[in-house]
């Protein structure tokens, strides 16, 4: 594909995003919450996980702990075994009754509102404030950039980069600020229903037309 002007893939972009929405009219966050803490919780448990695994620990989990102050007062021991089985459990147990503790002793318990104030908190990366800032509070500060989201937009054409700060920078360079928190959201849904990274479904793809890796992909 010939090397696009910025206002192409601007405009390529919002094609693919109207597309996606037409497929993915419900398109969200898959985790399970009912607070924003929650939803913290359940995206530090994430990491490496399935959002199918960690909605089956949650439940359990926030019946336990209820607050934030409850979960800055854990066992840390015990809180190591209720979240076992979303692996990486010891610095995942760790980050969140850590974190608790810097909510209850720096914010009174509550979450911040802004990237800066949520990435000081321990266990929480760009990725994770972004996710808590869209999903919890409907604030678009970034691009949440997974695996999926950083394989199909390569595959896109929308970014060339392999590191995810990277991809998010060109991300919102081309994508509309009102899109960014949806974006991630339908290419995740699109990349376990269609685009799956050892077979996409080209043939059957909404964005076959647009995307200048559907060709690369139906030769190998």
């Amino acid at each position: 594909m010939p090397r696009e002007s910025a206002e192409k893939k601007k405009a390529r972009a919002k094609k693919i995003i109207c597309r996606l929405n037409r497929e993915y009219p419900d398109a969200g966050c898959t985790l399970d919450f009912k607070t924003v803490h929650q939803l913290m919780v359940a995206t530090i448990l994430s990491a490496q996980c399935t959002d199918e695994r960690v909605n089956k620990v949650t439940p359990g989990l926030f019946r336990k702990y209820r607050t934030v102050k409850s979960f800055a007062e854990a066992d840390l021991e015990n809180l190591k075994k209720d979240v076992y089985t979303t692996g990486f459990y010891v610095n995942k147990a760790k980050a969140i009754k850590k974190s608790a503790q810097q909510l209850v002793e720096r914010q009174g318990g509550k979450i911040p509102k802004t990237l800066d104030e949520l990435i000081k908190l321990t266990g929480v990366g760009r990725k994770t404030a972004s996710v808590i800032l869209g999903a919890g509070f409907g604030l678009a500060e970034g691009v949440v950039v997974d695996t999926h989201v950083g394989r199909i937009s390569r595959l896109l054409g929308l970014t060339k980069e392999m590191n995810a700060d990277k991809v998010e920078h060109d991300l919102m360079s081309v994508v509309p600020r009102k899109d960014w928190i949806a974006f991630s959201h339908l290419l995740i849904r699109h990349g376990r229903a269609i685009c799956v990274a050892r077979r996409p479904r080209c043939g059957v793809c909404c964005l076959n037309e647009l995307c200048p890796g559907a060709e690369i992909v139906a030769t190998v």
